[in-house]
């Protein structure tokens, strides 16, 4: 009904309070915006910039409330954001030494001990400043500030350089694959199995456009590419062919593909792998593959 955050704007003057509770109070005042919605951290701690968190009694709620806490923490350190945050949850030290039982119910997915709850607030955020203990001891408390290891950000941030390459080269490459499809060429999918059926999965190489996959084990041959169906066929079955186009997707594999290739008499246009986003030519273009 946010009468925390009116009774906090009383004792205040300024300042912007913004309250999110998902089945929360809708009326809002000039001073109070409330969100029926969750607290989501790696949206709005960069929109809201908040300097103050406060959390009372949610973190029980929680099956991963250090998870919770470390995101915060982390999307504070990612935006440059220097903020405080108060949790307060029940406390069980006194339900554990009076052997209480109805402390542990279904509502609760989360207990708090004093220790358990330091141990939380140490490993999700920089500094702890306050730890404490309130309503006769059944509650604990605790005033931290937030912040992670730079080592930290900075890993995610080359994830996520990845996955926006990912997605490029899912674009590029499956442009690429078309048209080769469109060329008329035979083009090979050298695998059925592992690295190669992963490739095929992730950039749709169905049955129907690329048919033709083989594999370096004869003990795969007349099985199947898990996922996309194609049968794995011999290499025996590419000497009777013309074959335009070979696409290698475990790449350290390749110089021996060609030489298996090479020993078999097997002839071929291109030999391609995926590198940087986009399908090279093994033997021509750049990459760190070459022998």
């Amino acid at each position: 009904d946010a009468s925390f955050l009116s009774a906090l704007a009383e004792k205040r003057a300024g300042g912007r309070l913004v309250g999110f509770d998902p089945n929360g109070a809708q009326s809002e005042t000039a001073r109070l915006e409330l969100h029926q919605a969750y607290f989501e951290p790696h949206i709005h701690m960069p929109e809201l910039a908040p300097n103050l968190i406060i959390s009372r009694h949610c973190l029980e709620h929680m099956d991963n409330p250090l998870g919770f806490i470390q995101k915060i923490s982390f999307c504070a350190q990612a935006a440059g954001i220097r903020s405080v945050v108060y949790f307060e949850v029940p406390c069980i030290d006194r339900a554990i030494s009076s052997r209480r039982t109805v402390d542990f119910y279904y509502e609760h997915n989360s207990q708090f001990t004093t220790a358990s709850f330091t141990r939380m607030l140490e490993l999700s955020t920089a500094n702890i400043l306050e730890i404490g203990h309130a309503y006769d001891d059944e509650v604990v408390y605790g005033l931290a500030e937030l912040g992670v290891p730079q080592a930290s950000v900075d890993n995610a941030a080359e994830a996520s350089a990845f996955l926006a390459s990912c997605e490029t080269g899912l674009a590029t490459i499956g442009q690429q694959l078309q048209a080769l499809h469109a060329s008329d060429d035979t083009v090979v999918i050298w695998g059925g199995t592992g690295k190669s059926a992963a490739f095929m999965w992730h950039y749709g190489v169905d049955a129907e456009r690329f048919p033709l996959v083989v594999d370096s084990d004869e003990a795969k041959v007349g099985t199947f590419v898990p996922g996309t169906g194609q049968t794995i066929s011999s290499k025996r079955q590419l000497q009777d062919l013309t074959v335009g186009t070979i696409i290698i997707p475990p790449q350290w594999r390749a110089a021996d593909i060609r030489l298996e290739l090479q020993q078999a008499g097997i002839a071929y246009e291109a030999l391609l792998i995926e590198h940087n986003g986009q399908l090279v030519n093994f033997e021509s273009d750049e990459h760190p593959y070459r022998l």
